[in-house]
C-alpha cells in the first residue's frame, strides 16, 4: 500500500482508507515533537518539547523535556503521568472522552488502522499523495462538544503536524518529525503554525 501511494502522479486524488493504510508505522515509533497551544486564558503560547513513543496498540509514552519534565505513559485506556519528585498520578480516559478520542486518532494513524478512526471520526482528505491534509471531525456528540476538528498535515507516509481546534477557539499544534527540531517562526501565531505545517517538503 506504501508503494501504491506514492507511486500515485502527485495530481492522484487519495481516499482517507487509503491515506490511514499508508501511515503504518513498525514498532517501536518514536519522533520528537514540538506542541504549541494557544490558550484564551494564557496572554502567550505554551510550547512544550520532548519525544513521542508508540509502543504498539493502545500503548504510548509522551515524554516531555522542556519547560519541564514529565512523562505520560497510556495504556489500555488508563494513563500515568509521573514529575519529577511528584508520585505518579493515574486516571482512566472514561474521565476525558475528547482526550480518549485523540489518542485512538493517533494510535490508529500509526498502525494504519482506518476502520479504527472512521468509527470516531468523520474524515475528508485534501492534496496528493506528495502534499496532504486529513481533516477528522468527532462523530461522537459529547466529543464534538469540545473538539470542533482535528487536522493532521503530512508528505508521502510521514506525518508533519497535527492540529487540534476546540469549540472554545483554543488551538494546539503538535510538530512531528523534523518539524519536531524545527525553528518556531516569529511571530508565532496559528496562521504561521498553519503555514510551516502545509509546506510542501
Amino acid at each position: 500500500m506504501v508503494l501504491l501511494l506514492l507511486s500515485l502522479p502527485a495530481s492522484a486524488a487519495i481516499s482517507p482508507e487509503a491515506l490511514v493504510r499508508s501511515l503504518a508505522q513498525p514498532v517501536p515509533a518514536r519522533t520528537a515533537f514540538i506542541e504549541v497551544r494557544f490558550m484564551n486564558v494564557l496572554d502567550r503560547p505554551l510550547i512544550l518539547r520532548g519525544e513521542l513513543a508508540w509502543l504498539g496498540g493502545s500503548h504510548l509514552q509522551r515524554t516531555v523535556v522542556s519547560p519541564y519534565r514529565e512523562r505520560s505513559e497510556i495504556n489500555s485506556g488508563q494513563i500515568t503521568v509521573t514529575r519529577s519528585g511528584q508520585a505518579p498520578r493515574h486516571f482512566s480516559l472514561d474521565r476525558a472522552p475528547q482526550l480518549r478520542d485523540l489518542l485512538i486518532s493517533f494510535t490508529a494513524l500509526l498502525a494504519g488502522r482506518p476502520t479504527q478512526l472512521l468509527q470516531r471520526f468523520e474524515a475528508r482528505v485534501w492534496g496528493n499523495p506528495t502534499s496532504w491534509t486529513l481533516n477528522l471531525r468527532p462523530r461522537d456528540a459529547k466529543v464534538a462538544r469540545q473538539i470542533q476538528a482535528l487536522n493532521i498535515d503530512g508528505d508521502g507516509t510521514a506525518l508533519r503536524c497535527m492540529r487540534v481546534d476546540d469549540t472554545d477557539g483554543d488551538t494546539s499544534f503538535t510538530l512531528l518529525g523534523v518539524l519536531g527540531h524545527a525553528r518556531l517562526p516569529k511571530p508565532l501565531t496559528p496562521a504561521a503554525l498553519v503555514r510551516l505545517c502545509a509546506a510542501a517538503p
